[in-house]
């Protein structure tokens, strides 16, 4: 006969050998389906990460996350003066690649990710990156559409064990831009402008989607045209195209502070060849903050209620774009007054006057 206390430790040594505890589920690697539809094994806990794809960095930020972060790329560190804002740390985070979008595999190997994030146009550079390193990469990219934005939000959310977060931060800017739609209900057709998106510092590159335009009860004049480069939305056009098309409104990319911009309000309302149209006649030529390769998760909403003032301001006549936008940058990255300190950087309150 088996003595009671000796019997219970057998039968739970039985059941340990027999039934895998909660901790071995955990170690179990996650597989996930990335952009470019390839099947990535992620461990279950990741504790670095590496991000060179500016969208994915600000929204492993956003998801209170950043300490996780070993490295930073080129236009993080050197173009976006937002993300110094929101992450001050990233000034004693190792540069990871450099202007040309090369990366230092040494270097990058030597920080010992657990994963990497990558923009889903650099297919090559990512599938390099997997062979020499071993490590995961996930290619990731919005392409410029809300949707895509939030499955990224939650799948990287899923990825860091930051689900609850991600589904925070996706409900703010679903109630958001759903209060931006229930002003514009009855809205006819004939009541949206159409506008012409000037971006990236030259009058005729264009994007031929941009989702805050048509949230903001606006039509972009460029939609349904080809891109001119692969992995963007990025079209080149003629100058006379932009004629034929007769924007009521021209926008410009706003998201370089004042000494880095190519092109301006001033320089467009100056420009003889487009004197002809509507939206130069009256002066109806303003800066946004457009896409910085691709999003900021908490600029592109308040950029859509921007530009909802702008394009219907008899509707949103009451709305403190301030205010709002402190707001936002609070929810999203926990620091006051954020879009107070952007404006400052980008001179905003010159843009709504078209100066």
């Amino acid at each position: 006969m088996v003595h009671r206390p000796m019997r219970r430790a057998f039968l739970l040594l039985v059941a340990a050998l027999l039934v895998p505890s909660f901790s071995a589920f955990a170690q179990t690697p996650t597989t996930l389906t990335d952009t470019l539809g390839r099947n990535i094994a992620i461990p279950a806990k990741v504790e670095r990460v590496l991000s060179l794809q500016p969208e994915i960095t600000r929204l492993v930020v956003a998801l209170g996350a950043a300490d996780r972060l070993v490295g930073i790329d080129f236009f993080l560190r050197n173009h976006d003066d937002l993300f110094k804002v929101v992450f001050p740390g990233q000034a004693k985070l190792p540069l990871v690649s450099m202007a040309n979008y090369n990366v230092n595999l040494e270097v990058l190997a030597g920080l010992a990710p657990d994963v990497i994030f990558g923009a889903p146009e650099d297919r090559n550079v990512i599938e390099a990156i997997e062979t020499k390193t071993r490590i995961p990469v996930v290619a990731l990219s919005s392409m410029g559409r809300f949707a895509r934005l939030l499955e990224e939000l939650r799948l990287v959310g899923r990825i860091l064990g930051r689900e609850e977060r991600a589904r925070e931060l996706a409900s703010g800017f679903e109630a958001r831009l759903s209060g931006i739609r229930s002003r514009l209900e009855g809205l006819p057709h004939s009541s949206r402008p159409k506008v012409f998106l000037s971006f990236w510092n030259v009058l005729t590159n264009t994007p031929v989607f941009y989702e805050p335009v048509n949230a903001a009860g606006g039509a972009n004049a460029a939609e349904g045209l080809l891109s001119s480069y692969a992995g963007t939305l990025n079209a080149v056009v003629p100058l006379e195209k932009v004629l034929v098309w007769a924007p009521d409104i021209i926008l410009l990319h706003g998201n370089y502070p004042p000494p880095r911009r190519e092109l301006t309000v001033a320089s467009v309302l100056a420009d003889r060849r487009i004197a002809s149209l509507e939206a130069v006649r009256r002066r109806r030529v303003y800066y946004t903050f457009g896409f910085w390769n691709w999003w900021d998760f908490a600029e592109v909403q308040v950029e859509t209620a921007y530009l909802a003032k702008i394009f219907h301001p008899d509707r949103f006549a009451d709305l403190d774009l301030t205010a709002l936008g402190n707001s936002v940058f609070r929810e999203v990255y926990g620091i006051e007054n954020g879009y107070s300190t952007l404006c400052r950087i980008l001179r905003c309150e010159e843009w709504v006057h078209g100066r």
